[in-house]
């Protein structure tokens, strides 16, 4: 007879007792084994376990980066640093650890070891310009490198892998940081954090929350009714929770706060992906969005909202939801309101099919009504003022996902290149920064200044006056550094 399994995906013997054994080998070999997908905490457990084995594991090299055993120092580069906007000469940078040390106008001075970098690495930088590492405010590290029915249909260990080989493909196109917006990316982030997969720095929201019949909701009719006690596939990977009452979005919210959330995703309206969700639908009443809100502040944080209505918009701003995810289809009236609330616009540039994986006829006619509302919505957005940070939402195609940095450059349709840049850097630093008490990394993002994470970037030419030179990273980019370890190094060649 088969072992019974629990919820993680282990064997328990009759009574329910977990048959753990602390013995290294049979701890490695039930975690390669075991059911990725299933809450951040219990892989958690198995870290701080192994941890108690092994104390160096935390402290692993992440593969492919040089370790910084001394301070490093670049030199000759034009540095924008993701708050001007213009580019600044004759400055010396120096890393010391994950942080950035020093920064001056001159040149450093060796031998008095004013740079601090007397017997460290010192960096020619040839001229190019020193950035920023990029940050994508709307990311699904779990859904951007597979199709949906890929993900749907395999074993979610599978769907893992291919997350962990998609985030070194996204370090290495200069995404130094993502904010992952729904789904269970907390053992990804855990990973690339310990040092056992390279990837940028993640932010999880944890599972979208949604309501019966609300964007995420994938369900199989004959899941329907649902009762209380009934859990459906698409919760139990943790990619999406359902709650259709204050009290159960509550809930939902303190679960993705127990696993490591740094902010919690709420589903305003309907989506283009999931096939019974009209853009038009409204999910969650104002008072169950406070209820997710007020939540989220007790627990030192905020909300962000997928609504790209008017009216989605406008309740979720009601209730008091810092940031509105999408909104392309907003209206005059509802640009006024956001403005006046000081509410972010968490958005994507959407342009194009180009922009979109393959997909189902009633969903392609949805993202044809969100694309053509792209450019009124950036458009309002300047004239109120808005607070605008920059995503790409691209899912479900590998391929697609390599447009990151072609849709940054959307962004000069309607702002200039330095302003695309800070909105890509150093803006959407202040908006993760929102995470507050859950911020897992309490230093500056998205900006080079002294005390800030050491991720940065060398490019070949000058994104200020061509945003498309990141399109192709492989060409452009000569080197990533996150948190002080270098990632890629074209310098050399």
């Amino acid at each position: 007879m088969a072992p019974r399994m629990n919820r993680g995906g282990n064997a328990i013997g009759p009574s329910g007792s977990c048959q753990c054994n602390k013995a290294l080998a049979q701890y490695a070999n039930r975690r390669i084994s075991a059911d990725l997908a299933r809450r951040g905490f219990l892989i958690g457990m198995g870290a701080s376990m192994l941890s108690a084995v092994l104390p160096e594991f935390g402290k692993a090299q992440q593969p492919g980066a040089a370790a910084p055993a001394q301070p490093t120092t670049f030199t000759n580069f034009r540095l924008f640093d993701g708050k001007s906007g213009a580019l600044q000469d004759g400055m010396y940078l120096v890393v010391d650890g994950n942080r950035i040390s020093q920064l001056h106008r001159g040149a450093p001075d060796f031998s008095s070891g004013a740079a601090g970098a007397a017997a460290g690495r010192v960096i020619d930088c040839g001229g190019r310009v020193m950035m920023p590492g990029l940050i994508d405010m709307h990311w699904h590290a779990l859904l951007a490198a597979l199709p949906v029915a890929t993900i749907l249909q395999s074993d979610f260990s599978f769907v893992y892998l291919a997350a962990g080989a998609e985030a070194q493909r996204t370090l290495l196109r200069g995404f130094t940081t993502v904010r992952d917006v729904g789904g269970p990316a907390f053992a990804l982030k855990q990973a690339i954090d310990a040092g056992m997969l390279s990837g940028p720095r993640i932010y999880p929201s944890g599972a979208m929350i949604t309501t019966t019949g609300g964007h995420g909701d994938f369900r199989l009719l004959t899941d329907v009714p649902r009762t209380s006690a009934q859990i459906s596939e698409i919760e139990r990977t943790g990619a999406a929770a359902i709650a259709d009452t204050a009290d159960e979005v509550r809930l939902r919210v303190r679960e993705q706060f127990m696993q490591g959330a740094t902010q919690i995703k709420l589903v305003g309206c309907g989506g283009v992906s999931t096939p019974r969700s009209p853009l038009d639908m409204l999910t969650f009443t104002e008072a169950q969005l406070r209820a997710a809100v007020e939540t989220a502040s007790d627990w030192g944080t905020y909300v962000l909202v997928h609504a790209y209505t008017p009216e989605s918009v406008k309740r979720s701003v009601g209730a008091g939801v810092p940031c509105i995810e999408h909104g392309h289809l907003m209206d005059d009236r509802t640009a006024e309101v956001m403005a006046k609330n000081g509410t972010w616009l968490s958005t994507q540039p959407f342009t194009s099919e180009e922009d979109v994986a393959p997909m189902a006829p009633s969903s392609h006619e949805r993202f044809l009504e969100v694309t053509a509302g792209t450019d009124n919505m950036y458009k309002l957005a300047r004239k109120h003022g808005l607070k605008v940070a920059f995503g790409t939402d691209l899912i479900f195609s590998q391929t697609l996902a390599t447009r990151q940095g072609t849709m940054l450059g959307h962004i000069a349709r309607w702002y200039s290149s330095a302003d695309a840049l800070r909105m890509a850097t150093g803006i959407n630093g202040q908006l993760l920064a929102l995470a507050g008490k859950r911020n897992p990394y309490p230093h500056k993002l998205g900006v080079l200044e002294e005390g800030a994470y050491a991720d940065l970037l060398i490019v070949a030419g000058d994104p200020l006056q061509d945003l498309s030179l990141l399109a192709n990273p492989d060409q452009n980019l000569l080197m990533v550094m996150k948190d002080g370890r270098v990632f890629k190094d074209a310098l050399k060649a």
